[in-house]
């Protein structure tokens, strides 16, 4: 943890939550979880603590999904698919390495590109069933 901050166990409980899941959690579900192992815990200190992860780099966001910003645990860059009738986000990979996007895109605009996001949406092999 990058923090500068005096350590906490609650705000290490609340990293370690968020990095031993793959569910790109929200904060009131890393709330729910950490609540279980700290009763006194505020959901205000659930949203201090991740604001102080992602600007120190420990988290990243994944963007809104269903009304609730998700959370994100790996800061290298990768590609993300949102269902959009239940909300899961899933990491996905993306066959073309990153350096060839990048090479494509700067040698096309004159750019001198640094990293990308790139989110697919649809429906997840679950809810494509129903």
């Amino acid at each position: 943890m990058n923090t500068a901050k005096k350590y906490s166990k609650k705000r290490e409980t609340i990293l370690q939550i968020i990095r031993n899941t793959d569910i790109h959690p929200s904060a009131e579900w890393i709330y729910n979880q950490v609540k279980v192992i700290h009763p006194d815990l505020s959901l205000g200190t659930v949203y201090r603590n991740l604001t102080l992860f992602e600007e120190n780099g420990d988290i990243t966001t994944v963007g809104n999904v269903n009304g609730q910003k998700r959370y994100d645990a790996t800061t290298k860059p990768h590609t993300h698919f949102i269902c959009e009738c239940c909300g899961c986000v899933k990491d996905i990979e993306v066959s073309q390495s990153s350096q060839n996007i990048y090479s494509q895109i700067d040698e096309d605009y004159g750019f001198k590109t640094s990293h990308h996001s790139l989110t697919f949406y649809g429906e997840c092999e679950k809810c494509k069933k129903i």
